[in-house]
């Protein structure tokens, strides 16, 4: 059956090491978007930080898509029409910010145009995430953090080591309420219970009538794995975490070696 949608994570997969978009991988799914199929990038980034990749590859139609937030929201790529929306209650931002202090790492929170963080010693990861993403940050208080704002994901960030014994301390039953995931080693996102990449593709794909068998999804981290998992063919970069190899159908070429123009022209 041929390939009618195609899921691809942006940061070390789509983009290589140095954050840039290649001619070969640009051209390809140029070709690919210009015989019809559905290009999706996929991505843990908010939807702000994926505006710059969607306009170098053109792809500023509805015929393309955005999933944002590892799943939490997908939307046109076009007009920006929301095709899905799991995001984050003003209760759950309290649980998350009180667990953040218990467990002793840095959080920080976004909604659709800013990111927020309520340590007055902010994170440089946090830092990281806004330059990278090019999403505005602000510091606010707890108290200055208000039910209107509409959060969409949230995440602890923090050194490496810091982080992974935090995450050992989070409790079972928070765990089973919410989504975690790690999109990098300073990265432990915490998502709607709904949000997940691969649910955001089944969701899209169900909407625009596309089977799984029909799919190809193609990352690298831990947070890509269910989508993977769900697509027809699901494909792993050579630059991935093994975890993710050893769970995908197929293995392409690095990030820094056009892996993903690899993967398409070879299997899909």
């Amino acid at each position: 059956m041929s390939i009618k949608m195609i899921a691809i994570d942006i940061d070390g997969t789509l983009l290589n090491s140095q954050h840039q978009l290649t001619d070969k991988v640009k051209h390809t799914l140029q070709q690919k978007s210009a015989e019809g199929v559905k290009i999706v990038l996929a991505t843990g980034r908010p939807t702000i930080g994926t505006h710059h990749v969607v306009q170098q590859l053109g792809f500023n139609t509805d015929d393309n898509f955005i999933i944002s937030y590892n799943g939490s929201l997908v939307s046109s790529a076009g007009s920006k029409k929301t095709y899905v929306k799991h995001g984050l209650t003003y209760d759950d931002f309290l649980e998350i910010e009180v667990l953040s202090r218990a467990i002793g790492v840095h959080l920080h929170f976004q909604d659709q145009q800013t990111m927020y963080t309520c340590n007055r010693d902010i994170s440089p990861y946090t830092v990281h995430e806004a330059f990278l993403t090019r999403i505005p940050l602000v510091y606010r208080t707890v108290e200055e953090i208000t039910p209107e704002i509409d959060i969409i994901k949230a995440m602890f960030i923090d050194h490496q080591d810091v982080l992974d014994a935090a995450a050992k301390k989070i409790p079972a039953a928070f765990k089973e309420k919410f989504t975690t995931v790690k999109s990098a080693p300073f990265f432990l996102e915490v998502l709607n219970p709904l949000a997940s990449k691969g649910n955001a593709v089944r969701e899209l794909a169900g909407k625009l009538n596309i089977q799984p068998s029909e799919i190809m999804s193609l990352g690298d981290n831990e947070n890509d794995l269910s989508m993977i998992e769900f697509a027809g063919i699901g494909v792993a970069m050579g630059n991935g975490l093994d975890s993710v190899k050893e769970i995908a159908d197929k293995i392409t070429l690095s990030n820094d070696e056009d892996g993903v123009a690899y993967a398409i022209d070879k299997w899909a």
